[in-house]
């Protein structure tokens, strides 16, 4: 129990750090505390204080939320054809999937920045947004495939064949049956591509040309100090993550009473 514990504390040091952080009335740097001036509530009035860290958070958010919508829909196509169908390269197909997973991001990342400079700036696609977009869809498909295919695994097929001897036709039984039974690994897989989309930086780095993410603002901010808005972002991310696990835990509780 008190290693739990000393294990739980030390892994919420960082996140104590930036919420800390976050009050620091600094003048010139943020990295360290102005021990001469009182705590200040200034940064969380106006998180967009800093230059660029809104546009940063705005293009993180955009670009997290595109990544993990056409993730999600190919990566559950992917996992079901691998799952519920017999073709030529399903073996091949499950051990590709696991590639981009495997591989290190910095050697992803410049893979990548030669397929766009090499390949798609022939088509008129310069580094930037939608590179970032492509980059973060490729690798979050991974992802998503692993995660709805050990929830179609373990469904229990005598349930779709009860639907189906009781005359209910494929649409209905996937409808009724098989998509509420998916769903919960469908919205997980999905809230791990945005958490992993929103806080990547090496693979964005390399293929984000003047665009600029919140990881990579926090990034190039660190030489003179991150600023105190970046620690209340960072932290209200934080906050809000941890609400939605407490309701997510809470609701299928709440199921499981019902």
């Amino acid at each position: 129990m008190i290693a739990a514990i000393l294990v739980l504390l030390y892994l919420f040091v960082p996140v104590g750090y930036t919420f800390a952080f976050s009050f620091n009335n600094y003048r010139k740097s943020n990295i360290t505390w102005n021990s001469e001036g009182s705590p200040t509530l200034k940064h969380w009035k106006n998180p967009c204080g800093a230059p660029g860290v809104c546009e940063a958070l705005g293009n993180s958010l955009k670009i997290g939320l595109i990544a993990t919508v056409i993730a999600t829909i190919l990566g559950t196509l992917i996992a079901f054809a691998l799952v519920r169908y017999r073709f030529r390269g399903r073996a091949s197909g499950n051990v590709l999937v696991f590639i981009p997973m495997a591989t290190p991001e910095i050697v992803l990342g410049a893979s990548l920045l030669t397929l766009f400079v090499q390949g798609f700036s022939r088509v008129g696609l310069r580094l930037g947004f939608w590179t970032i977009v492509i980059a973060h869809i490729m690798f979050c498909i991974s992802f998503v495939v692993v995660t709805v295919k050990a929830r179609l695994q373990s469904l229990d097929p005598r349930l779709e064949e009860a639907a189906q001897d009781l005359y209910a036709g494929p649409r209905a039984t996937f409808r009724y049956i098989t998509l509420p039974l998916v769903l919960p690994g469908i919205v997980g897989a999905a809230l791990l591509s945005f958490s992993l989309s929103f806080d990547d930086f090496i693979i964005t780095n390399f293929v984000s040309g003047n665009e600029t993410t919140f990881p990579k603002f926090v990034y190039v901010s660190y030489l003179r100090g991150i600023p105190a808005q970046a620690n209340v972002i960072g932290f209200s991310m934080f906050f809000i993550a941890v609400l939605l696990v407490i309701a997510g835990q809470l609701i299928g509780n709440a199921r499981k009473k019902t």
